[in-house]
């Protein structure tokens, strides 16, 4: 039997020290988080897109999309070291038969910018079905997706 292929992508485009991101990903109908629309602690227990940005001295940007509207960006000055949350200028979700769309606009400052290293990942199912995908692998028997030396070079997209 053949192995599905999935395919989640994930583009971003930078004007004017503003940050613009956008998915097309399978929806895989996980439940939804039982929380309003907006930004969500934990979003990586449900089904989600993630884009890690690496910037300057150290900083990096996780910015996390589901499907059902819910996001949760931090700037991160470290490994794991939140350095502040980011709220979105916009922020819009929509989900079709089997796939997803999202768009989300993030005002950035010199902090972050330029952008070097980059990785994506989608994560989605649940107990033993929980799958999780990346754009750039990063190892480890658990997931950990914070690991700028195995982001790859911006240059090379």
């Amino acid at each position: 039997m053949a192995e599905k292929f999935e395919k989640a992508l994930v583009s971003f485009s930078m004007h004017a020290r503003e940050l613009k991101v956008q998915i097309d990903a399978p929806f895989h109908n996980d439940p939804a988080p039982p929380a309003a629309i907006g930004e969500l602690e934990e979003l990586w227990n449900y089904e989600v897109v993630e884009l890690f940005l690496l910037g300057t001295a150290g900083h990096y940007l996780e910015i996390e999309l589901g499907p059902h509207g819910h996001y949760l960006i931090y700037h991160l000055s470290g490994i794991r070291e939140v350095f502040r949350s980011l709220s979105p200028s916009h922020c819009k979700t929509h989900i079709s038969e089997s796939r997803w769309q999202a768009t989300l606009t993030l005002s950035l400052d010199q902090t972050i910018l330029p952008f070097s290293h980059v990785n994506a990942y989608a994560i989605h199912g649940q107990g033993e079905e929980r799958h999780y995908l990346s754009a750039f692998p990063v190892p480890g028997e658990k997931p950990d997706f914070h690991q700028p030396k195995h982001f790859g070079s911006i240059d090379t997209l």
